[in-house]
């Protein structure tokens, strides 16, 4: 990659943990997700990250969630790539398997390695939540295998550089085909901290010849952002990492969040990939409808 690539923004329009109380723009329905996506691809985003939700806003893995919202964006805009989430923590790898299967998203993402995956509050000295995120290699390659056999381009999500390190055994293996799509994941108590020298030392182990970006969680994504544009990367905003605008205002919608990534982008000299361009790019050519 090369500063005169142009920049895939993705976005991660709402991920499975934040509620409305929170943000009351992270979208439950397929209704609301079809009207945050009008706003993400108004503003220049040509990837949607998806964690399904019920109506109600809890969080679901089954197949007609995923579909329903998929549908729905893709009868709101027309074309976009659609990336589904298979991270979770107590779920069946089966019924991860099983919605993709069903619904043939182009993407899916795909966590490198197990670890302590927690957020911390130093105002209350303890931490707001943890867990271990367990992802095997087993689990990896039973994920990888099923991706293949469904033309589904993996998102290699790192969250540290040992998970980076993870990619050419499976490579060398024969179960991980070459270009990769690499996420460098960041802001995450338990992976690697925040940091734009941290994220060089990420870019520099990726395997040549990858496609890479950043995941930045928490309020330091926009300095992320910014280190990633200035590195060659691309770069994911949205409701399920970051509510806030680089002022501390909360954002009024995934809209928002991706009109400063694409400012920050045009500010630094680059341009923003359109869905077409990405797709040539990571090599995930629009289905056509059966």
């Amino acid at each position: 990659m090369s500063l005169d690539d142009p920049v895939i923004i993705t976005c991660s329009i709402s991920g499975s943990l934040a509620n409305r109380e929170q943000c009351p723009a992270i979208p439950y329905t397929p209704e609301e997700y079809a009207a945050e996506a009008r706003r993400i691809v108004d503003e220049g985003a040509a990837m949607i990250h998806i964690h399904a939700r019920r109506p109600d806003g809890t969080p679901s893995y089954e197949i007609e969630d995923f579909q329903a919202i998929a549908d729905a964006i893709l009868a709101e805009v027309g074309d976009v790539i659609i990336n589904f989430s298979t991270g979770a923590i107590g779920v069946p790898i089966d019924k991860r398997i099983a919605y993709l299967r069903a619904c043939r998203p182009d993407v899916a993402a795909l966590n490198m390695g197990s670890m302590n995956y927690a957020k911390y509050s130093a105002k209350r000295k303890e931490f707001v939540f943890k867990a271990v995120f367990a992802n095997p290699f087993d689990e990896i390659i039973e994920l990888l295998e099923a991706m293949n056999e469904l033309s589904i381009k993996p998102e290699h999500e790192c969250f540290d550089v040992g998970h980076v390190g993870s990619l050419a055994p499976l490579v060398d293996m024969g179960v991980l085909h070459p270009p990769l799509h690499v996420s460098c994941v960041m802001g995450v108590t338990g992976g690697i901290p925040p940091s734009a020298r941290n994220l060089a030392l990420m870019a520099d182990n990726i395997p040549a010849g990858s496609h890479w970006g950043v995941i930045g969680v928490s309020r330091v994504q926009w300095l992320l952002v910014a280190a990633s544009l200035t590195l060659g990367g691309s770069v994911r905003v949205g409701l399920e990492d970051n509510f806030y605008l680089p002022d501390g205002t909360m954002a009024r919608s995934n809209g928002d969040l991706i009109a400063k990534a694409r400012q920050l982008t045009q500010d630094v000299g680059r341009r923003t990939a359109t869905v077409a361009e990405a797709r040539t790019i990571l090599g995930v050519p629009r289905r056509v409808a059966a």
